[in-house]
């Protein structure tokens, strides 16, 4: 995966990983989050990360596999505080996290199908940037749209 460094203008590479129980404390303490991430710990949370040693967080995410519906439910997405904001860092943190869990509901036969719950003020952005569909409180994306979200990101 591809990054933006909004500061050197040039591509940085990326890498989604699973991260460990013992990180929960390490992402806590560098302040570059707001959410608790350790109250995930039951779900499944990844990290992408850059650098040689892939130490360098800049976003997590956390899924759910719904398999009786077909698709992979993200259930919290945070940029590091680096990463938002009018002078973030690196950008298309949070694209290539969505087309990630894209990219597992493909792997799981779902055909793309994920889906969210947004906060209400993200609902817009979710839709206009990402393409993904609204269903009641829910966001969905799945099928062509998918693919596209994959192709530009991953």
């Amino acid at each position: 995966m591809k990054l933006f460094d909004r500061i050197n203008h040039k591509s940085v590479e990326a890498e989604v990983v699973q991260i460990s129980d013992e990180e929960y404390t390490n992402i806590k303490k560098s302040g570059q989050f707001v959410f608790d991430w350790s109250l995930e710990k039951e779900k499944e949370v990844f990290k992408i990360v850059t650098g040689e040693q892939q130490t360098s967080i800049q976003g997590l995410i956390s899924l759910t596999n719904i398999p009786e519906e077909f698709r992979i439910h993200i259930n919290l997405l945070e940029s590091a505080n680096s990463n938002k904001g009018k002078h973030k860092k690196l950008d298309y943190v949070a694209g290539c996290l969505v087309a990630f869990a894209i990219q597992v509901s493909f792997e799981q036969g779902y055909y793309g199908f994920t889906s969210l719950l947004p906060k209400t003020q993200l609902i817009p952005l979710y839709k206009e940037k990402y393409g993904f569909s609204q269903y009641g409180r829910y966001l969905a994306i799945e099928g062509k749209e998918a693919i596209k979200l994959i192709q530009k990101y991953v």
